[in-house]
């Protein structure tokens, strides 16, 4: 939780479903400790259950075991803990390539990656694919022009 403090894209909760707390549809809890959902606008009021990638129990595959949490939570929020700032803090060799690329678009070629990257995001694809995409949605949001770029656009 500490690495994600800052940004604005991640907010993190413990839901006491004793007493009939919110379960929705999904029945969350109902599958037994741990329960990991996320919620954002396209999962509503709902959310959405953690889908597990190995065969290890939960808790060791987003433990210090299996290190797949920072995954996770940048895969459903949709987020990066990269900096797009130089040194480009948190950022795996892939992104640091991937931002130093994007620097030396225009304004109108970012809005153009950024289109062109959201319009993949409803394709089926591999989970490794999906995060890659979700990394460089993150940086080119970012990266997005500002309003007066926009404007000028």
């Amino acid at each position: 939780m500490k690495a994600f403090a800052e940004n604005p894209d991640v907010k993190f909760a413990d839901v006491n479903l004793q007493g009939g707390g919110p379960r929705g549809s999904g029945s969350p809890g109902a599958g037994g400790w741990p329960t990991i959902r996320y919620y954002n606008k396209e999962t509503g009021v709902e959310g959405r259950d953690y889908v597990k990638k190995t065969s290890m129990a939960t808790c060791s595959e987003l433990g210090p075991e299996g290190g797949m949490l920072q995954q996770y939570i940048e895969e459903a929020g949709k987020t990066s803990l990269c900096s797009v700032v130089s040194p480009f803090k948190g950022c795996s060799e892939k992104e640091k390539a991937f931002i130093t690329k994007v620097l030396t678009l225009s304004a109108s070629e970012r809005t153009a990656q950024l289109e062109r990257l959201e319009a993949m995001k409803e394709s089926k694809m591999k989970d490794d694919l999906r995060l890659w995409l979700n990394q460089r949605l993150a940086i080119l949001s970012k990266l997005a022009p500002s309003s007066e770029e926009k404007a000028e656009l």
